[in-house]
């Protein structure tokens, strides 16, 4: 079954949506009538990362399970390794006022999110720093 006639299709279609949408924004005004075409933009920009997530679980857990059953596994334990790496980002996270904020309170449950994914920035930063370290010393070491 060729899947690059399917893909190539749903690709020209979430183009054509997508350019639709833009002119839509730029005729009408994005900020007349209540934001409705920024709306309108960000809802069309939910679709498209609903379709992308679909294609994503579709393309990696249904045919990649089909052709290796093992690879399952796999992913698997990546999902739980990254559900890991964000309940001690959770657990870490303070969840504190800023310091000096004048404005609108804000809940708890907001600033326990924004630390989470300050900690998940910097744990990424530093995983990604380490990948690049540990990749120069094998080369150099397998060289």
């Amino acid at each position: 079954m060729k899947y690059t006639k399917i893909i190539k299709w749903i690709l020209a279609v979430l183009f054509v949506v997508g350019v639709v949408f833009s002119f839509y924004g730029f005729a009408v005004g994005f900020e007349s009538n209540g934001n409705a075409p920024v709306d309108n933009i960000l809802y069309c920009a939910y679709a498209f990362a609903l379709v992308t997530i679909a294609a994503v679980v579709f393309g990696v857990v249904v045919i990649g399970g089909m052709n290796n059953p093992k690879s399952l596994l796999k992913l698997l334990a990546g999902l739980v390794a990254i559900v890991a790496v964000v309940a001690v980002a959770y657990v870490l996270a303070p969840g504190t006022p800023a310091v000096g904020y004048l404005g609108d309170p804000v809940s708890d449950g907001t600033l326990k999110l924004t630390d989470t994914m300050l900690n998940l920035t910097y744990f990424l930063f530093g995983g990604a720093l380490l990948a690049l370290v540990a990749g120069w010393i094998i080369g150099a070491i397998r060289k």
